[in-house]
């Protein structure tokens, strides 16, 4: 299977089975998760060294609250420093973080249209992150930048910033006017 890099996208003469891939980061959410990776250590630190004469209860929630908020903002920002997008013949997938949690998978079957957005900032969808508007739809937003934006059957959007957002809509166009492959059928139990 040839894989096409997210810089090129399949010419007309390529079979259908080239995969797109494409990734966005922003590096300020290291940041983040530094100033999180401090706040649990600072709950560590209380644990450990406080004298614990001030009362138990009270050192007992600084303790929890910042271990607490620092693995909320720790685990929340590295699970958005980065994204990978994939497109091939059936679907787009969307894998956020180091470890792709959350995911997205999108059959392009329920794909109405897809077009490309010079200009995505986290401000439109309320921030970083995965993100959802009812109004709009859903989004994974990583940086500022340049995005794609499928439209959907339910009329709703999906929108992911990514590099060369432009390939991406070309590629996951040109699929839309393909018939889709056949599928496999699933294996019996016999």
């Amino acid at each position: 299977m040839r894989e096409s890099s997210r810089n090129q996208a399949p010419r007309a003469d390529e079979p259908s089975s080239a995969v797109w891939t494409g990734r966005a980061t922003n590096r300020f959410q290291w940041v983040a998760a530094v100033a999180g990776a401090a706040c649990m250590a600072l709950g560590i630190t209380l644990a450990v060294e406080s004298p614990w004469t001030s009362g138990t209860a009270a050192l007992l929630m600084a303790v929890i609250g910042c271990v607490a908020a620092g693995l909320l903002v720790l685990f929340g920002t590295l699970a958005f420093v980065h994204v990978a997008v994939r497109v091939d013949d059936r679907a787009m997938e969307v894998r956020c973080g180091h470890m792709g949690v959350p995911r997205r998978r999108i059959p392009l079957a329920q794909v109405v249209g897809a077009d490309f957005a010079p200009s995505v900032t986290p401000r439109q969808w309320g921030g970083w992150g995965y993100r959802w508007r009812p109004e709009k739809g859903t989004a994974v937003i990583v940086r500022r930048g340049e995005g794609l934006v499928l439209r959907l059957g339910d009329g709703l959007t999906f929108t992911v910033t990514v590099d060369d957002a432009e390939s991406a809509v070309r590629v996951i166009r040109d699929r839309l006017h393909r018939p889709a492959p056949p599928v496999p059928p699933a294996p019996t139990g016999v």
